[in-house]
């Protein structure tokens, strides 16, 4: 998966314009205060590397869906408080991504200098991948880092058509670790490898479901996307949500599974509720059992332990999706029993996903699991066995190449 990448600790830095493409697309309230600043951490041991070799530090993200607009509430003016207080230094922020005020601040930069652009989205180019954008990016600086795992499943300006514009390109630390890890758990896995899959739709994650086959051993299926399954089996599932035009896709993943002859396990019992909300009515029932006028919000006692027995003799462990509702305490025990059971397992465990992410903060168990991936769809598109655009871009020519393109 590393194979073709040069990293950052693999260049020289000092007295040029380092270019990162971070993900700083972090939470805010309502007053514009940042709410989780995990992803601005996540990130500066790639830029404290790079101010330790006195680079001019050059950092370009996106936040939120700006649809190429310049939206005042998707500015990064508050991330650029809050780096500057975690690295304890002036952080500039330009006035936009590109353009003349914007290159005259890089041009006047000095070594261990930062300087954060203007959220890229603010440009419709930026999403296109538009060669021009990524030009003018790529204009600003000498060297370019890609750290933005989130993001690498996107063909976006900032992180590939940049990189046919700057002399040297690599990636960062964070990136590393990431694709270190996913490498271990998909590449050369320490077997049994069970995957946890849960979430609301099956449509998002089929093909997901029907790669792993092909890798894992068991496969647990959890979440609102278990009821697509119960459906096409030919339960009643009540006023539960299940996705009719994905009910094909559900008996393919089951009759996948029977041929690859992988474990396939899915909810026995499940907490329902009268209705969705978090002073309802709720019971506990099995699988067979769900009233037409309830839906399941939530797995139930009997398939933790069912999923927790399945897994405790796991080596490793890849999750990604909850188990239920879990944004409602009513709804919340299954998911933050299966954090506890995971872990508490003596494998390598990778979990993915915002949701999930927040499971396992809100659990309090994230010091005990092995890695928390940055990446939602980029988790997804990984599991699936599919190269990331963002990835791909950073892949050095090899020297066959180089030769070629120098006569």
């Amino acid at each position: 998966m590393n194979k073709g990448l040069k990293f950052i600790d693999e260049l020289d830095l000092k007295g040029k314009r380092v270019l990162i493409r971070v993900d700083f697309n972090v939470p805010l309230d309502d007053k514009g205060n940042i709410t989780d600043d995990t992803r601005i951490r996540g990130v500066l041991p790639t830029i404290n590397y790079a101010l330790d070799q006195k680079a001019m530090v050059i950092l370009a993200s996106h936040l939120g869906r700006p649809k190429g607009k310049r939206v005042g509430e998707m500015s990064l003016g508050p991330v650029a408080k809050r780096l500057g207080r975690l690295l304890d230094k002036d952080v500039t922020l330009t006035p936009d991504c590109v353009g003349d005020e914007t290159k005259k601040i890089v041009a006047d930069m000095k070594p261990g200098d930062v300087v954060l652009l203007e959220n890229l989205r603010f440009h419709t180019e930026e999403e296109k991948n538009d060669g021009e954008f990524g030009k003018n990016l790529g204009a600003l600086a000498d060297v370019y880092i890609n750290d933005a795992f989130a993001t690498a499943h996107r063909a976006h300006a900032s992180n590939v058509a940049i990189t046919k514009h700057v002399k040297e390109y690599a990636a960062g630390f964070l990136m590393k670790k990431e694709l270190t890890y996913f490498s271990m758990a998909m590449e050369k896995p320490v077997r049994p490898l069970i995957a946890i899959i849960g979430g609301k739709k099956v449509s998002d994650k089929v093909g997901v479901l029907a790669a792993l086959c092909d890798r894992v051993d068991k496969l647990i299926i959890g979440g609102g996307m278990a009821m697509t399954f119960f459906k096409a089996l030919g339960y009643e599932i009540g006023k539960s949500f299940a996705e009719d035009e994905a009910l094909a896709a559900a008996k393919e993943v089951i009759a996948i599974a029977k041929e690859k002859k992988i474990k396939l396990y899915l909810p026995v019992d499940f907490v329902v509720a009268d209705r969705y909300a978090a002073e309802a009515e709720t019971k506990v029932v099995t699988y067979q059992e769900i009233p037409k006028e309830w839906m399941a919000l939530d797995i139930g006692p009997a398939t933790v332990t069912l999923f927790s027995e399945a897994i405790q003799n796991a080596k490793t462990i890849i999750w990604n999706g909850p188990m239920g509702v879990f944004e409602l305490d009513a709804f919340a025990r299954g998911t933050f029993a299966m954090v506890s059971a995971v872990a508490n397992t003596y494998a390598m465990t990778i979990v993915g996903g915002g949701d999930t992410d927040v499971a396992v903060h809100r659990a309090g168990e994230y010091a005990k699991i092995s890695y928390i991936s940055t990446g939602g769809g980029a988790f997804l598109e990984i599991l699936k066995g599919k190269e990331l655009p963002g990835i791909t871009a950073l892949r050095q020519p090899a020297s066959g190449d180089l030769a070629m393109a120098s006569n």
